[in-house]
């Protein structure tokens, strides 16, 4: 009979722990985490696991299907040498720093060493309370749940560097929330993700010691940094013989960062709560709390209700906010050195990476091969052409894949497949797209690319399964009546968001009207 992998303690080995072992919310210091049990689920049930995850962790489809396997992902029973905790980290939330915040309901287990030799944390998110809870009760619902174990796993076949989840389980047990904070509380089924990844540090991981200012804390940043250079970037030198390495460093973060900002830009991913806590010291996509997925092109759209008013977080300023973010964790690190300068200049170099990878995303995106000096105009164009009027983002640049050539009648109606409103386009607006259009195939006819290679290129680059928030929620709804089949068959597509799949053409295609306005497939809250 299987039994489950031992377990490898090495975050609580290496790094400094929160003395207490009191389980209720405090202030911790100078401590990168804290010991603290999972709660015990009532009535646990696997919903979905990803086998990729799974055998990534060494893990079979009979481990799967063992008693052990759903006690582990359910918090009920720890393996072998699990010694589970609780992250501390503080970050600025909305643009004001917040103080300490920490895994409020995000409970690691320990490390598994994968089939490609890294160490992967475990980590059950909605296991219950920690000492970082503050006033909420550490418990997820399962449509948070959904929502994280389907987007983590699209993500990662999209290309976009991210956290992983290897399986999603109701506990039996009801969880209260208010989803919109609206006074309209009532209970949801509770639900636990076990999200792996090779870190779980943050941004925030390292803001907390710098606002701590003592002699501890000032210890504790140096360890957690040079811990964190050693396990995951050894080849950019030893911080212990030469301290230029943290700067080296640093400037490696903000180069994964801006890479990471242009992969959320090119799949129309909306991270909606791009506070420094939710940052990932990988540069990887971490904590999908209300995200969303542009449909209609909108670079002022937010998900967030709790963002609307000031959309701090909207879908087109995300790479500024992610350079702001990245000037906040710089200034933490000033104290491993004493000297801004390196700092300053490693941050200035993030605006550059990004737009040399933006471009280049683009041009890709556009199936350019090659690339000229108005090709910035033209990209420009085409976004201004892409806001003129309801236009679906993914299938529009599925669309352009099969442009027809520049004498064809039908090449002004090209995007017609991903306007709302197709009968009610204005002359000006056919107009300038039809310009466009014809722009554009002329640039291609001059590059000489052959139609049917550039079409390949475009698909393996422009998706056409993305989690589109209403489809999360017709699963939610299925999920919350016992039915699993809806978080099955959107797992199986998105692990090929790329291919055409006539049997699920269903969820390829535009949101629908009634979803324009209903919670879950419009706008979301934090609450989860």
């Amino acid at each position: 009979m299987p039994t489950p992998p031992p377990f490898h303690d090495r975050f609580t080995r290496t790094l400094p722990a929160d003395p207490s072992r009191e389980n209720r919310p405090r202030t911790v210091k100078a401590a990168c985490y804290s010991h603290v049990m999972p709660a015990r689920a009532k009535a646990p049930k696997l919903v979905a696991h990803s086998r990729e995850v799974a055998e990534l962790l060494g893990l079979s489809e009979s481990d799967v299907a063992s008693p052990w396997f759903l006690d582990m992902v359910s918090g009920n029973a720890l393996p072998e040498g699990a010694q589970p905790y609780a992250m501390c980290y503080g970050g600025h939330q909305f643009g004001h720093w917040a103080g300490q915040l920490g895994d409020g309901r995000a409970i690691n287990l320990g490390e598994l060493v994968g089939s490609d030799g890294d160490h992967w944390t475990l980590q059950l998110k909605g296991a219950g309370p920690t000492p970082y809870s503050r006033t909420a009760d550490g418990y997820a619902v399962l449509r948070s749940s959904v929502r994280e174990f389907l987007c983590s796993e699209a993500m990662h076949h999209l290309g976009v560097p991210t956290t992983r989840a290897l399986s999603l389980v109701t506990t039996g047990d009801s969880v209260v929330r208010d989803m919109f904070y609206n006074g309209n509380a009532r209970p949801e089924p509770g639900a636990i993700v076990c999200r792996v990844a090779r870190s779980f540090v943050r941004f925030g991981s390292f803001q907390i010691f710098a606002s701590q200012q003592s002699d501890e804390a000032s210890a504790a940043l140096r360890t957690l940094a040079e811990t964190t250079i050693r396990w995951h970037h050894p080849e950019l030198g030893d911080p212990t013989t030469d301290a230029s390495t943290y700067p080296r460093w640093f400037a490696h973060v903000c180069g994964l960062t801006a890479e990471l900002m242009v992969e959320w830009m090119r799949v129309g991913y909306v991270h909606g709560v791009m506070n420094t806590d939710n940052m990932s010291i990988l540069g990887e996509t971490i904590d999908y709390g209300p995200y969303g997925w542009i449909d209609n092109y909108d670079p002022d759209w937010t998900p967030n209700t709790t963002d609307s008013a000031e959309r701090r977080y909207r879908f087109g300023h995300q790479p500024q906010i992610a350079q702001w973010n990245l000037a906040q964790l710089g200034g933490a690190l000033i104290p491993l050195t004493g000297d801004l300068e390196p700092f300053q200049a490693a941050l200035n170099e993030y605006q550059g990476v990004f737009a040399e990878r933006w471009h280049a995303m683009m041009l890709s995106k556009l199936g350019l091969a090659t690339a000229r000096d108005d090709d910035d105009e033209l990209v420009t164009e085409w976004l201004a052409v892409l806001a003129l009027t309801e236009t679906d983002m993914t299938l529009a640049y599925r669309s352009l894949a099969s442009i027809p050539s520049a004498d064809d009648d039908a090449l002004a109606d090209t995007l017609h497949a991903a306007y709302y409103a197709p009968d009610g386009l204005t002359t000006a607006t056919r107009e300038r797209t039809t310009a466009w259009l014809r722009r554009y195939r002329a640039r291609l006819d001059a590059e000489g690319s052959d139609d049917i290679e550039r079409a390949a290129r475009m698909a393996t680059v422009n998706p056409l399964y993305v989690p589109r928030n209403y489809l999360a929620q017709l699963a939610i709804d299925k999920a919350e009546q016992g039915d699993n089949s809806g978080v099955i068959e959107l797992l199986d597509a998105y692990r090929r968001p790329y291919d055409e799949r006539p049997e699920l053409s269903h969820l390829a295609g535009k949101r629908p009207d009634w979803a324009r306005t209903r919670p879950g497939c419009s706008m979301l809250s934090c609450s989860s």
